[in-house]
């Protein structure tokens, strides 16, 4: 029941797909994006990387850092290559391609490693090296959602398993998934504001 139930009809899986494969196009140009900027500043360390805006919004400190390359490799290489999945899953299912079960479970713990990651990321980004990367912060708007609006969906479908009742709720989720992610939208920029006053520090808005 709990394969079938993964395996929509494709009008019910456009908004998904077309979703997956825009959310993977952006997340890829800002890895890609990162990763050129990372590579000109090896050919040229004089280079100023095109997303250095500000003492506060900048790369150049991320890039440069232990946490930029995590497992001894620019982290942008992961993202470039993390990125095709959803493109892929999205072009498949427009295709009218069906997946098994444990493909979607494979998939989503995926997709939850990437959002674990983000996270870790974003705290090493505000709490330690205290800067805003903007092709990062491009990277953490497209991986949110990916999680989310993929976890509710799969829940719904039956990925998880559970009755009736438990995949109605899933589906209940799916409804409000815009609202999650905003939360942790505002949930970021406020560890941001409190933690960094970037509001005051770029535009002078109040100052903590």
């Amino acid at each position: 029941m709990a394969t079938e139930t993964a395996q929509l009809p494709p009008s019910r899986r456009t908004p998904y797909s077309v979703f997956s494969i825009l959310a993977g196009v952006i997340g890829l140009f800002a890895s890609f994006e990162l990763l050129t900027e990372y590579l000109k500043t090896l050919v040229e360390p004089d280079y100023s990387p095109n997303c250095d805006i500000s003492v506060l919004v900048t790369c150049g400190p991320n890039m440069a850092s232990w946490q930029g390359s995590i497992f001894g490799f620019p982290n942008a290489i992961i993202g470039v290559a993390a990125f095709m999945a959803p493109i892929i899953v999205g072009v498949a299912l427009l295709a009218g391609a069906t997946f098994k079960r444990w493909f979607w479970i494979v998939y989503q713990i995926g997709l939850l490693g990437g959002y674990v990651f983000v996270c870790w990321l974003q705290y090493q980004s505000i709490y330690d090296l205290g800067t805003l990367c903007p092709w990062c912060m491009v990277v953490w708007s497209v991986m949110i959602p990916l999680w989310w609006i993929s976890l509710f969906s799969n829940w719904s479908r039956g990925l998880f398993g559970g009755s009736e009742r438990f995949r109605s709720v899933g589906t209940t989720l799916t409804q409000w998934a815009w609202v999650i992610i905003v939360l942790n939208y505002i949930a970021i920029a406020a560890a941001a504001q409190f933690r960094l006053n970037w509001l005051f520090t770029e535009f002078g808005i109040g100052a903590f």
